[in-house]
């Protein structure tokens, strides 16, 4: 007998337990957070794209302003592809704080911004006015789509440290709010595929890797990670030093992924006669 026969007698005598499948609403909500997050990677992309058109023309307006993008900025990028191109008249755009930066700001604003330049800008100023009206409207589906009890996951996954309110969109579309599927942290971590034997570098790395698949959840665990507090950095660096690997920093953001994965079933998971995340702390 081979082994997909012995499986099919397991299964037809119920002796396997089935895989987490989420429920129909749940899925619609994993669409919705997937697509955005697309949405969003590709705004960056295109704001990557005007920098360098910018680095083209000699305009180096990002060396002066803390964002290009922001009021100040796009005005004077606004004005750019309307055919302004003298310094002093871009200059007196700026706003608020910018304005004590005004000669600094001429001096930046001195460039080659030609005819090409003006179409390919406004281009790309038109494509990210685009998809921010697209990311708008998502964020809108999404909160309709969560309901109240998924906002009330919401707010709980947002009691986690470094844990921001689109991050707990995605864990609460990924992972859902019902934790009775998952027995214990470690096996929500496991699904994630940040297992707890992956926060050190092995002597075999293949042998225990990180598991593949089920990619949103690990990367919305990732962002979760991303800015966790310094000493939990300090300690990444510490295991990775450990690890006779100083280079690989793989393995220590696995760990702090795994860290961020713990505390969201910790959370959700109800505890008879204490608050959600009551006595919650951080593995050390």
């Amino acid at each position: 007998m081979c082994v997909t026969q012995w499986l099919c007698q397991l299964m037809e005598a119920g002796l396997l337990r089935g895989s987490f499948v989420a429920p129909k609403p749940q899925r619609r909500l994993r669409a919705l957070t997937r697509y955005r997050k697309t949405q969003i990677a590709e705004r960056q992309r295109e704001a990557n794209r005007l920098h360098k058109a910018l680095e083209d023309t000699g305009i180096k307006l990002d060396c002066v302003a803390t964002d290009i993008l922001g009021n100040s900025g796009r005005a004077m990028l606004d004005a750019l592809v309307s055919g302004t191109t003298d310094p002093d008249v871009l200059a007196e755009l700026a706003k608020g704080k910018l304005r004590t930066k005004l000669p600094a700001l001429r001096e930046a604003l001195r460039g080659r911004f030609e005819t090409h330049h003006a179409l390919i800008v406004g281009a790309i100023l038109a494509h990210l006015d685009f998809l921010d009206e697209q990311i708008g409207q998502l964020s809108e589906a999404i909160e309709d789509e969560l309901g109240p009890t998924g906002l009330a996951g919401v707010a709980l996954a947002s009691t986690i440290t470094g844990v921001a309110a689109r991050t707990a969109e995605v864990m609460v579309a990924e992972i859902g709010t019902d934790m009775s599927v998952f027995p214990s942290a470690g096996h929500l971590a496991s699904w994630v595929g940040r297992c707890p034997g992956s926060d050190s570098r092995p002597a075999n790395a293949a042998a225990d890797a990180a598991a593949r698949g089920r990619v949103e959840p690990g990367r919305g665990a990732g962002v979760a990670a991303g800015p966790f507090p310094r000493p939990a950095r300090r300690t990444g660096r510490a295991r990775s030093r450990a690890s006779g690997s100083p280079q690989d920093m793989r393995w220590p953001i696995v760990a702090l992924v795994h860290a961020a994965a713990v505390p969201g079933w910790v959370v959700a998971r109800p505890v008879p006669g204490a608050a959600h995340g009551e006595g919650m702390r951080w593995p050390r």
